[in-house]
């Protein structure tokens, strides 16, 4: 078995993300590291909370900078 097949697929709702997934979190800030409104991201005002929420708990980690 490979390793892809033992990796669960990636969630692409914001809802199912984790602090620990910085490649998916990244779609959401700019190349300087700001976080994107909901006029640009798109998403529902529970889910930017949740994502905004995520970022500086990642930023805090030090996992994304």
């Amino acid at each position: 078995m490979s390793q892809e097949e033992n990796q669960p697929a990636k969630s692409r709702n914001p809802e199912n993300y984790t602090f620990l997934d910085k490649e998916a979190l990244s779609k959401y800030t700019t190349d300087t590291g700001k976080i994107l409104p909901r006029k640009y991201t798109g998403l529902t005002p529970m889910q930017q909370r949740k994502v905004s929420k995520l970022i500086k708990k990642s930023r805090h980690m030090q996992l994304a900078l």
